[in-house]
């Protein structure tokens, strides 16, 4: 248990690939940030042309203290890297950890893409690293990303009011987590909506 919170894996499913995020991997993340012009939406932290180079070296920080593993999601029909995720506010301590920092490129959202990466991701977590509780955050008007965490099986926690400021702008945060007793339910309802496609 105790490598699998320094060693970063690879995660393998039949629809996406997650590998280790590198600093090469800068304009393919752009590029897939580029469909949709994510860097644009106002509720999320989506790297552009301009601001890769300061998201890869917050990256590269905060995985040498050792408390992110950042993941590029890789479609495996095309090769293409299509987004990217991350473990971050890891707590070996207390086995809890987040997963968050995630976007996709407008082409694959609402596909299997994001529900494999989760699955993946969550049985990473609960089965090799031993986790009590995994979290997720998303900003109050991202609206659709609660839905999609709902439907993973996720609870909402609560909301963190005045938690953030964003470009000048207040963010409320809301909070979901799932908890070990209640992985198997969300693993069920994953691996079902995969195989529903």
């Amino acid at each position: 248990m105790a490598n699998s919170w320094t060693e970063q894996p690879v995660l393998e499913g039949r629809h996406v690939l997650l590998r280790p995020m590198v600093r090469a991997d800068g304009p393919a993340i752009v590029d897939a940030a580029s469909d949709g012009k994510l860097w644009e939406l106002f509720y999320t932290v989506v790297p552009g042309p301009d601001s890769i180079q300061a998201y890869l070296d917050r990256a590269e920080r905060e995985q040498g203290w050792g408390r992110i593993m950042p993941f590029v999601v890789i479609e495996k029909a095309s090769g293409d890297i299509v987004g990217a995720t991350r473990y971050m506010r890891m707590n070996a301590p207390h086995r809890r950890l987040e997963i968050g920092t995630t976007f996709y490129a407008s082409r694959v959202q609402r596909t299997p893409i994001n529900s494999e990466a989760k699955l993946l991701l969550l049985t990473h977590a609960f089965e090799a690293m031993d986790c009590v509780c995994v979290q997720f955050r998303t900003d109050h008007f991202n609206f659709a990303w609660q839905r999609a965490i709902e439907r993973l099986g996720a609870k909402r926690d609560g909301l963190i009011r005045n938690h953030q400021i964003l470009d000048g702008r207040v963010r409320d945060t809301v909070l979901y987590s799932i908890l070990a007793n209640e992985w198997e339910g969300v693993k069920r309802n994953l691996q079902m909506r995969l195989a529903r496609g």
